[in-house]
C-alpha cells in the first residue's frame, strides 16, 4: 500500500541545542534505514518550511503508524496521511 505523508516539524525552542542535534542525527539514521529497506521510497523537502512530503510503501495502516512513530522527531511532528491508488491514466 502506498501512502503520501506530509510531516511538519515543530521543535520547541526550550530544548537544548545539543539535544536537538542528537535527535536530528538519530532521525537521519532512521530515515536512511527505512529507505534502504524499501519502506520509504520517496522523500522530498518542502521549500521554505521545516516539512517533507514522502511516499511510504507498507503492508498496512498499522505498519505505517509503527514506522512513523519510530521516528525520533515524531513527538514534534504534525502528520497528514493520504492513501494512494494507481491512477487509470498512469503509464508506469
Amino acid at each position: 500500500m502506498l501512502y503520501c505523508v506530509k510531516m511538519d516539524v515543530n521543535i520547541p525552542r526550550d530544548i537544548p541545542q545539543d539535544e536537538i542535534e542528537a535527535i536530528k542525527a538519530a532521525e537521519k539514521a532512521r530515515a536512511i534505514e527505512l529507505q534502504q529497506a524499501g519502506k520509504w521510497p520517496h522523500l522530498w523537502r518542502v521549500v521554505g518550511q521545516y516539512s517533507n512530503i514522502s511516499v511510504f510503501d507498507v503492508e498496512s495502516n498499522d505498519e505505517l503508524h509503527a514506522l512513523l512513530s519510530s521516528l525520533p522527531l515524531f513527538p514534534f511532528m504534525t502528520i497528514q496521511v493520504t492513501p494512494l491508488a494507481k491512477h487509470p491514466s498512469s503509464i508506469v
